[in-house]
């Protein structure tokens, strides 16, 4: 790996050198989406729905589990030059 080059699996917020180092809008949204499809299709909480206290709808759940940090994902970001850094999901919402 060159100086120039970024870590391809940070593990503090100041190795990421590809976006902002925290978890922005779109990825957001994306991850709540696709959870919820997930969920919808029948996958299993990763919650007790019924002792949350939260709604049955697949969005709600999705954003409990994203803004708890309960979800086991990484974000892969690409730079146009084809630079890549696969962060934790855990360390951007840190």
């Amino acid at each position: 790996m060159s100086e120039g080059e970024p870590k391809l699996y940070p593990t503090a917020k100041d190795e990421i050198r590809i976006g902002p180092p925290f978890l922005t809008k779109y990825e957001r949204a994306k991850i709540i989406g696709l959870r919820a499809l997930q969920l919808d299709y029948g996958a299993f909480p990763l919650i007790d729905v019924e002792g949350s206290g939260i709604r049955k709808d697949p969005i709600e759940i999705a954003r409990y589990e994203l803004d708890h940090g309960l979800l086991p994902l990484s974000i892969v970001r690409h730079t146009p030059a084809g630079q890549v850094q696969i962060i934790s999901l855990k360390l951007l919402l840190s």
